[in-house]
């Protein structure tokens, strides 16, 4: 009889635990990401690649995601909502000023993170738009000034493999398709550097180079976390290994779980 007691209550013990050690874990991992994205154009290709990768994370990884297609809704009550916030390939302009001044004030607040591909860095003056210059300060000071618009393989070069986005990561790996941003000038001595491409392994070659041409990177003088992933034009990058884990690892990074 005893043996018989001392097995159940075992097993409640056991029981309860383990559901304890669950909910501990859920607790821990769940937070809520918003992502805004471009809903046409060129990039709406990598978009639609992007949505169900991001979507297949989150529910394997017990996080929500809201999508939103331009920055109307932004505003400061919104983003204190969200640990994350994904610039999924929409650009610094044609924002409010309302929503310019809350996320300005979101990534001074170290209470959520940032991450920005591809077209996050098209700064300049746009389709009637003036250049948003805290933008481009918080992107190290750069103006965008040129791409390769019949596109070029390159390899990234891992220049901090200790960080916790670039872990995993292969130290040189091949992007098959881009466009490849230039700008006015690299952005490397007002940001850390986390990665660049080596210019000279373009194929085909081209032209259209910077010299110092930083990809990946994060700006150390904001409270909240942030990082700044240039690739992110062909939906094939959801083929990529070494770039679906950099995304992967800036989400958790961003959202604190790193």
């Amino acid at each position: 009889m005893k043996n018989s007691i001392f097995a159940i209550v075992l097993v409640l013990f056991c029981f309860f635990f383990h559901g304890n050690c669950i909910a501990q874990k859920s607790k821990k991992g769940k937070f809520k990401m918003l992502v805004l994205y471009e809903n046409g154009g060129h990039h709406l290709d990598f978009t639609k690649a992007a949505k169900p990768w991001l979507n297949k994370l989150a529910l394997d990884n017990n996080f929500t995601i809201d999508y939103i297609e331009n920055t109307k809704i932004i505003n400061e009550t919104i983003l204190k909502q969200y640990k994350v916030f994904l610039q999924l390939d929409y650009p610094p302009y044609a924002w409010s000023e309302e929503s310019m001044k809350a996320f300005e004030k979101y990534m001074n607040s170290g209470k959520g993170g940032w991450i920005g591909l591809h077209h996050a860095t098209l700064l300049g003056e746009f389709d009637g738009y003036p250049m948003w210059q805290w933008f481009s300060d918080f992107m190290g000071g750069i103006r965008f000034e040129n791409y390769i618009p019949d596109f070029a393989s390159g390899k990234v070069k891992i220049e901090d493999n200790t960080h916790p986005v670039t872990k995993g990561v292969s130290t040189k790996f091949l992007v098959q398709k881009e466009e490849w941003y230039t700008y006015n000038k690299s952005p490397r001595n007002n940001v850390h550097v986390l990665a660049s491409v080596d210019e000279s392994t373009y194929i085909p070659d081209s032209k259209i180079k910077m010299g110092d041409h930083p990809v990946i990177w994060t700006n150390t003088n904001f409270a909240s976390r942030n990082i700044y992933i240039f690739m992110g034009h062909s939906p094939d990058l959801f083929q990529n290994e070494a770039y679906t884990t950099l995304l992967k690892n800036a989400i958790f990074w961003a959202a604190g779980k790193k």
